[in-house]
């Protein structure tokens, strides 16, 4: 009921802020009127002189006087009309919009409350709400901040803290936490390769020196780190050594269990860095393909052929392959993998359009809004194609 009554309070203070300016007298726009009637007594007093100095006769200044007289009638009764008839509409206008502030906007307020709203659902205190969160992520979050802010040497609330807010963009928060918890809990592989994306993903995409120096620290206590190693990779890459990068996505090409969801992205960086692909994904083939052949991807006789081929040869093979992953997409487009390496495939050509229109076709089969969605998107910014306007 409190609440209630709380709503009608800022309703009705609403509605008063918007009524009070309909409320004042509406002006009449006298000025032409009232500078025509000086004209005229201007003539009336010039009548006047005229006849004293016996300029007119008496009868000629009468009929002069006369005929302003009648001049000043017809315009006082022309501005009684305009002026009443300006009132009336002004008038109106305002029984108008009153009405509409007064009855309409409370009313269409309250109906979206009752279609969106939870009117039934019993007041809840911030503590209850903190006690019982449920599913609630918002509610988890805050109850976990409450905790560390009573017990900030909690380093175990703090490592559990840091991936939800990475997760959740709270970057600055993301790093604070992860620091946190390799302060009071010690250096562990996670940890450090997790500080390490979230510099990253601060810095649009670059590895930085502090991201770099986490990312080797964290390939040195745990080599089978396999997103520690990538970022390596990517970091010889954004520095331009490119034999160093070619060498590390390579290895980590080589490392990678079969099925394995990055090889296709690491495939990309080597064919990116001048080498070929050494990997694939193990994706069920479709109908209609050779066995064992994965749509898009080369098999062992692809990857022998292109060892022995030109750089032009090799970039014409990729180009098909990139075609023919395509041409699949549009037959099943429920395939997210799919579209992330189209997307990075023509990105790696230099198809900048081709990627784009990539990225829109593939955000309309997963919308932005969802997990699916949300990695083609993080793609887009890694790779530097713009998401504005795609992601509406």
């Amino acid at each position: 009921m409190v609440l209630w009554i709380v709503l009608a309070c800022f309703t009705a203070l609403v509605a008063a802020v918007l009524i009070a300016p309909l409320m004042r007298p509406v002006p009449e726009s006298r000025k032409g009127h009232e500078d025509e009637a000086a004209v005229y007594r201007d003539q009336l007093r010039e009548v006047e002189r005229d006849r004293h100095q016996g300029l007119i006769g008496i009868e000629e200044a009468e009929y002069a006087r006369a005929e302003i007289g009648r001049r000043l009638l017809a315009l006082a009764e022309k501005s009684r009309r305009t002026g009443h008839d300006e009132g009336s509409k002004g008038a109106g206008r305002h029984r108008l919009a009153t009405f509409s502030i007064i009855v309409c906007l409370p009313l269409v307020g309250l109906c979206l409350y009752v279609l969106l709203g939870s009117p039934g659902l019993p007041a809840q205190p911030l503590e209850a709400r903190l006690a019982n969160p449920g599913n609630n992520m918002a509610l988890l979050v805050a109850k976990a901040e409450r905790h560390l802010a009573a017990n900030p040497e909690d380093g175990a609330g703090w490592d559990l803290l840091a991936p939800i807010y990475f997760r959740s963009q709270r970057l600055g928060d993301a790093e604070m936490a992860y620091r946190r918890a390799i302060a009071l809990v010690g250096e562990s592989s996670e940890r450090l390769a997790g500080l390490g994306e979230t510099l990253v993903a601060a810095n649009e995409g670059i590895v930085t020196a502090d991201a770099r120096q986490s990312f080797a620290r964290a390939v040195e206590l745990d080599r089978s780190n396999m997103r520690a190693r990538f970022y390596m990779a990517l970091s010889d890459e954004q520095a331009g050594r490119r034999q160093a990068a070619l060498d590390g996505f390579r290895a980590l090409a080589a490392d990678s269990p079969p099925g394995a969801p990055w090889v296709a992205l690491v495939n990309d960086h080597i064919a990116r860095n001048g080498g070929a692909p050494l990997a694939r994904p193990s994706v069920p083939p479709q109908a209609g393909d050779a066995p064992g052949k994965v749509p898009g991807n080369p098999d062992a006789a692809d990857v022998e052929a292109a060892q022995e081929m030109s750089a032009s040869d090799r970039a014409q093979m990729i180009e098909g392959m990139v075609a023919s992953l395509a041409a699949k997409l549009q037959d099943d487009p429920r395939n997210i993998e799919g579209w992330l390496r189209l997307v990075r495939s023509y990105k790696v050509l230099g198809q900048d359009e081709k990627a784009a229109d990539a990225l829109r076709t593939g955000l309309k089969t997963f919308p932005a809004d969802g997990a699916p969605g949300q990695r083609l998107v993080a793609l887009a910014r890694e790779i530097g194609l713009s998401v504005e306007g795609v992601t509406q």
